[in-house]
C-alpha cells in the first residue's frame, strides 16, 4: 500500500471517529427536538429518534406558559435583557479595551493584570457580598443587577479579546489619524472601531448566548413571574411534588434554542474571525 492509499485510509478513520463522537455529542439534542412532537405518554416509551405519532399539543399548551403568563412575555423578558446586556458589554469592553491597548497611562500594566486575575474568580464566591449591595440599593426583583454592571466592563474575557485584536492593528493608522487632526475618542470611533468589527461580532455572539442561557443569576434577581426569563421559566414545568409536563418543557425548550441557532448561522464566519484575533488581513 503506497503512502496516498495510507493518508486515505487515515482520513476515512479520522473522518468516522469525529462522526461517531459528533452523532454521540448530538443525540440528546435530537432526541429532546423529536421528543417534543411526541404525545407525553410516549416520550418514555419510545427512545428512538423517530416519533410514532406526532403532534403539536406540547408546543400550544407549553406556551400557554406558567401562572397565566405566556412564553411571550417570557421571550421578551429575554430579549429585553440580552439586547442591554449585550450593548452595555459591546461599549464598555471596547473602550476598555482600546484604552489597555492603544494609551498610556500609570500603572496600565497591573490594572490589566488584576483585572485578568477575576477571570479566575467564581461567580459563587461573590454572589453574597453582590446581593447584599443590590438589596441595599433597592435592585433586587428588577433587571439592574443583571444589566448595569456589563456597562463597566466587567467581563475581562471580553477585554482580553478585543485586546488582543487592537493590538495587531498597525499604529501607523492611529499617527495617520491623529496627523489629519483626530482626537483619541474619533481615532476610537473612527478608526479602530470599524477595524474591530470581526471581534465586536464576536463578542457579540458570546454575551447573546451566555446571558440568553443563564439560569443562576436570573434566578437570584428575578423572582416575579412576569419578569421571568425563559431559561427560569422553563423550571416550572418540573415538579418534584406533582406532575411534570416532559412534552411542554421539551417543546419550549426546542423553541427556546431557535435564537441562539439563527443567530450562529447568520455571524458564523465572524465568529470564527474574531476568535482567531488575526487583526487586518494584508
Amino acid at each position: 500500500m503506497n503512502s496516498r492509499a495510507r493518508n486515505r485510509w487515515r482520513k476515512i478513520v479520522i473522518y468516522l471517529v469525529i462522526s461517531v463522537i459528533a452523532a454521540a455529542l448530538i443525540y440528546p439534542l435530537l432526541w429532546m427536538v423529536s421528543s417534543s412532537f411526541k404525545p407525553e405518554a410516549m416520550i418514555f416509551q419510545n427512545m428512538g429518534l423517530v416519533p410514532r405519532a406526532v403532534t403539536l399539543e406540547n408546543y400550544g399548551e407549553g406556551w400557554k406558559g406558567v401562572s397565566g403568563i405566556t412564553f411571550t412575555r417570557f421571550f421578551m423578558n429575554s430579549f429585553i435583557i440580552v439586547g442591554l446586556i449585550v450593548i452595555g458589554t459591546l461599549a464598555s469592553s471596547s473602550i476598555t479595551a482600546y484604552a489597555f491597548a492603544r494609551l498610556k497611562f500609570p500603572f496600565r500594566s497591573v490594572m490589566f493584570v488584576l483585572m485578568m486575575m477575576t477571570i479566575m474568580v467564581p461567580f459563587h464566591a461573590v454572589l453574597i457580598p453582590q446581593y447584599t449591595m443590590f438589596l441595599a440599593l433597592g435592585w433586587v426583583n428588577t433587571i439592574l443587577p443583571l444589566v448595569v454592571p456589563r456597562f463597566f466592563a466587567t467581563n475581562a474575557f471580553f477585554v482580553f479579546l478585543m485586546v488582543q485584536f487592537i493590538r495587531n492593528i498597525p499604529r501607523e493608522l492611529d499617527e495617520a489619524s491623529i496627523i489629519d487632526g483626530c482626537n483619541q475618542f474619533s481615532t476610537f470611533s473612527r478608526i479602530i472601531l470599524p477595524l474591530t468589527t470581526p471581534a465586536l461580532i464576536t463578542t457579540f455572539i458570546f454575551s447573546f448566548i451566555w446571558s440568553y442561557n443563564d439560569f443562576f443569576a436570573q434566578m437570584i434577581y428575578l423572582s416575579e413571574p412576569k419578569a421571568l426569563t425563559i431559561s427560569v421559566a422553563l423550571r416550572f414545568f418540573l415538579d418534584a411534588t406533582a406532575r411534570s409536563h416532559y412534552g411542554q418543557l421539551f417543546a419550549m425548550s426546542t423553541a427556546s434554542l431557535v435564537p441562539i441557532f439563527v443567530l450562529f448561522i447568520m455571524f458564523q464566519r465572524y465568529l470564527i474571525e474574531g476568535i482567531s484575533t488575526s487583526g487586518m488581513k494584508g
